[in-house]
């Protein structure tokens, strides 16, 4: 029996709807209140916010990526799409209609010259890092977020939009990129069509270095499930290699 029959999806109702909210009204008033917060680079805090706030921006990403799935609101597809827009647009305006595009491809092609979130020449990092963004970043997206830069600086401090606002979203782009491309899908698989691989099982370091997308192999086996069913999912995985009946996630 193969892992992609034996782990089902149940209703959510409307919990994906909540934990969505959660993210967005978390990352925004974190940072409605670190644009008001002191910039003192001799204060530890600074730094600890810098770090929440990534994660936070990671958050919403993430949540963008459910809603392309169709997993923020299965129930009602126009508020998902919405939902999952305004996700896509608050983090640095990326397109959501592209990444919904790519990403889709990305799961029917993975690991392959087909998938646009595989850079099959040079592994290097970096190279792979630069090839992804080349994919997603457009000159439309670097307009806006310096229209948008310009706007906020006459309201808040430019060193609080820089370190709070700018920084934390480029630091989550190498979280979402190294937990959720680099680690899943470099070097050698034999596990097709999925091609990706899962990190040890650890709730909390997958939780904290990418919402469980480092149970990535998971992911691409049942792309049904929202982000916050792979931690059970990743557990079911576990009693499946020692025989376990099927189970739903």
């Amino acid at each position: 029996m193969s892992s992609s029959t034996t782990i089902k999806p149940t209703p959510i109702g409307r919990k994906g709807l909540w934990i969505a909210a959660t993210v967005l009204v978390s990352w925004f008033a974190m940072l409605a209140f670190l644009l008001h917060y002191p910039v003192n680079f001799a204060d530890p805090l600074v730094y600890l916010f810098v770090l929440v706030q990534m994660h936070l921006y990671t958050g919403v990403f993430i949540t963008a990526h459910d809603a392309i799935h169709g997993v923020v609101a299965p129930n009602h597809k126009r508020l998902n799409y919405w939902i999952g827009f305004l996700s896509a647009t608050l983090f640095a305006f990326n397109n959501y209609n592209k990444l919904s595009r790519k990403h889709h491809l990305h799961h029917k092609h993975s690991a392959t010259g087909d998938d646009p979130d595989y850079h099959d020449g040079n592994p290097n990092f970096f190279a792979w890092y630069y090839s992804f963004l080349k994919e997603y970043i457009s000159i439309g997206q670097i307009v806006l977020m310096a229209v948008t830069y310009n706007i906020l600086k006459l309201w808040f401090p430019m060193e609080n939009l820089i370190v709070f606002w700018m920084i934390p979203a480029v630091l989550s782009t190498f979280q979402l990129f190294y937990f959720g491309t680099y680690l899943p899908h470099r070097g050698e698989h034999h596990n097709p069509p999925h091609n990706a691989r899962s990190q040890p099982l650890n709730h909390t370091v997958a939780f904290l270095t990418c919402y469980f997308f480092g149970y990535h192999h998971e992911h691409h086996a049942y792309p049904y499930l929202p982000w916050w069913r792979l931690a059970k999912a990743r557990e079911i995985n576990e009693g499946l290699e020692q025989g376990s009946p099927m189970v739903k996630a």
